[in-house]
């Protein structure tokens, strides 16, 4: 599995991404923020509200820099099938990426060998391609979109600044920061 500070592995998939199935390449997202959601599979029950309350807030990802690439072992076919078939996923603008013989899941330590499927993580990573946060759960809970966009931010915010500040706990945009060996520190 990767840590914390790796840099990703490059790999191709077949995507259905703008009404089309496409081959994405993750290297071709260097230089931007990246949002790898892994999730078990098409048509279920948790899946699709978590992949809808990403594209509800696609824009805002967008709006800073990121781009947010859902991953399953389902084929690029049954992404196409789901997403013109359920509401939920017909409001998703982002890549859905297809990873049927489960190499990038493997790769990325999500791969549950006795079912063929992915655990529900989250890889957030740095326009060097690097990971700076992840986050693994059990497939029976859902993500919290607004969350994984907090800490986008914050890790963004520590980026821009190389480092030399920090962000608290529960930090937003515009709250004070930290700086290392000192107390809090006011907006930069």
């Amino acid at each position: 599995m990767l840590k914390i500070g790796d840099t990703i592995p490059d790999f191709t998939l077949d995507a259905f991404h703008e009404k089309k199935i496409k081959k994405i390449k993750l290297s071709s997202f260097k230089g931007q923020w990246s949002i790898l959601l892994f999730y078990p599979a098409d048509f279920t029950f948790v899946c699709p509200t978590e992949l809808e309350d990403a594209a509800e807030k696609y824009a805002d990802f967008k709006k800073i820099g990121a781009e947010i690439i859902s991953i399953s072992t389902d084929t690029a076919y049954a992404h196409k099938a789901w997403h013109d078939t359920s509401e939920a996923i017909g409001k998703v603008e982002y890549p859905m990426g297809a990873d049927p013989a489960g190499q990038v899941c493997r790769a990325f330590g999500t791969y549950i060998d006795e079912k063929g499927l992915s655990v529900r993580t989250t890889y957030i990573i740095d326009p060097n391609q690097k990971v700076v946060a992840i986050d693994m759960h059990d497939n029976s809970i859902g993500r919290n979109i607004d969350e994984i966009y907090r800490k986008l931010q914050a890790a963004k915010f520590v980026y821009d600044h190389h480092g030399t500040v920090v962000c608290p706990a529960k930090w937003h945009p515009g709250e004070k920061t930290l700086k290392p060996g000192v107390e809090l520190v006011g907006k930069i």
